[in-house]
């Protein structure tokens, strides 16, 4: 497979689903949204937009498989498999803030081949491809070169219901608001990840995630030079529901922290 060709084909798909999505912002209201669960809101936006992406891509690879967020696919393929957020940052689309993203990645295997991230706000599209480099449009980015948490701008999110940690999770936050730059909280993990891999960021890590929220941005932050692991020291971050992505440089000590209030 040329991975390379791949990506760009996938880059373009996402940017005419993009397209999509933008022109529904415009007209769209709080009238629209669905309650899937507490907290958990989704729009009829996400939901074309997830059969939009399942259809172009599923033409890119006939044999592949699907793990989406709306379930409007759920084949799962033996080889190759699209993770699928058509929206990442729902809330922030309906309420009308920035950022909110598409995020779809490939996986052959147990690997992750193709990364792509749109943040849509911006139209800034981020991706990468397996042997290939880390990309923001068409310039090579890298994670940053920070040293310490201390010189760190950290992202993070909040739980919107799976609160069986959080007493912990504030314990780590009150600890790096005193030690680092700062924390910000964009409502977009896909986003976050994106910008750990361009170096606007420094780390990221939050729990309660899903696979499709972070199969495309962990790949970025990888392949532009950065560590991503889960809150254990262990790679089950896509499907773990917790992850950390920073620079190398950071990452053991950053780990040490959340550890220390986690356990």
């Amino acid at each position: 497979m040329d991975y390379q060709e791949i990506c760009r084909q996938t880059c373009i798909i996402i940017q005419e689903v993009g397209e999509f999505i933008q022109e529904e912002a415009k007209k769209f209201s709080l009238a629209d949204v669905e309650i899937k669960s507490k907290n958990s809101l989704v729009t009829y936006v996400d939901k074309n937009a997830e059969k939009k992406l399942v259809a172009k891509l599923q033409q890119l690879i006939p044999s592949s498989g699907f793990i989406t967020e709306e379930e409007t696919a759920i084949n799962k393929g033996e080889i190759y498999n699209w993770i699928i957020d058509p929206l990442d940052g729902t809330t922030n689309f309906i309420h009308k803030l920035a950022p909110y993203a598409i995020s779809v990645a490939l996986t052959e295997g147990n690997e992750t081949i193709i990364g792509v991230v749109l943040e849509l706000s911006q139209n800034e599209i981020f991706h990468t491809f397996k042997g290939g480099k880390a990309y923001l449009n068409e310039t090579e980015i890298k994670v940053s070169n920070t040293k310490t948490i201390e010189d760190s701008l950290i992202a993070t999110g909040f739980p919107y219901y799976d609160f069986k940690i959080l007493k912990p999770y504030m314990a780590i936050l009150e600890e790096l608001a005193q030690s680092s730059q700062g924390i910000r909280r964009l409502g977009s993990a896909a986003t976050d990840l994106a910008y750990v891999a361009c170096g606007r960021f420094d780390i990221f890590f939050e729990y309660s995630l899903n696979p499709w929220d972070v199969a495309a941005g962990a790949f970025i932050v990888q392949q532009a030079g950065g560590i991503v692991t889960d809150f254990s020291k262990g790679d089950n971050y896509l499907f773990g529901r917790e992850i950390i992505a920073s620079n190398s440089t950071i990452h053991s000590e950053f780990q040490n922290i959340v550890q220390s209030k986690l356990h």
